[in-house]
Order: C-alpha cells, then sequence, then structure tokens
C-alpha cells in the first residue's frame, strides 16, 4: 500500500484512481502527474515500484499543494471573510449557501435536517 502526501493508497485500485483519494487531487490533475512521472495510469496501486512511488511523490511536493497545507489555504480564507465580515462570510457564519443558490426550499445540506415549528392555536372567545 503505497503511502502518498501522508495518505494511504489503495492497493486494488488503479493509480489514475487511487491518487483521487488525495485531498486536493481529482482525475485530471492524477492524469497529469502520472504523465509527468511517465507511469502508466492503469497500473494497480499494489504494483507500483518505489521509484514509481517516489517520482509521483516529488512531482505533488514541488508542484500542487495538498492535504494539510491545502485545507489551512482554503480555512484561512473562509476565516478571512467572517473577519471583514463581508456578506460571503456571514453566509458562512449562518451556515447557509454561500454562492447565490436559493434557500428558501433547498439547501438542506448548508442547513441541516428540518426543524419544523408547530403551528400557533389561536384562542377563541
Amino acid at each position: 500500500m503505497p503511502r502518498i502526501a501522508g495518505v494511504d493508497l489503495p492497493n486494488s485500485k488503479r493509480m489514475e484512481i487511487a491518487l483521487t483519494y488525495i485531498y486536493g487531487v481529482g482525475r485530471k490533475r492524477s492524469i497529469d502527474i502520472l504523465s509527468k512521472a511517465k507511469v502508466d495510469p492503469n497500473i494497480r496501486a499494489s504494483n507500483l515500484n518505489d521509484n514509481q512511488a517516489h517520482l509521483i511523490r516529488e512531482i505533488i511536493d514541488k508542484e500542487y499543494e495538498v492535504e494539510g497545507e491545502l485545507k489551512n489555504k482554503v480555512n484561512n480564507s473562509i476565516r478571512r471573510l467572517i473577519e471583514i465580515k463581508c456578506y460571503r462570510g456571514m453566509r458562512h457564519v449562518k451556515g447557509l449557501p454561500v454562492r447565490g443558490q436559493k434557500s428558501k426550499t433547498n439547501a438542506r445540506t448548508r442547513k441541516g435536517k428540518v426543524k419544523t415549528v408547530a403551528n400557533k392555536k389561536i384562542a377563541r372567545k
């Protein structure tokens, strides 16, 4: 099981897919990394030799922000928005969609499970 950027890659997956287990690496970026390292994207992670793994590790370290480094960058950006109290920052604080989506009926992912509020009964005289 090769370990790249602090992540154990699954043995049974093709390298093209296995690299996507690293935060910040998607399909396109994994294909780019493998082509730079001259590694076949169809090779299984378990069949990767030490030289190939070392090349992939070097390319990721030199050219890309991944895992903790990228997470810190994203969190700092969000913290900055909150600190300057801009609209997007306030949406982050309230836990609502940030990029203009409607939130009256949707946005359950951001807002969480529905909290039903009971109707008040009208007192009759």
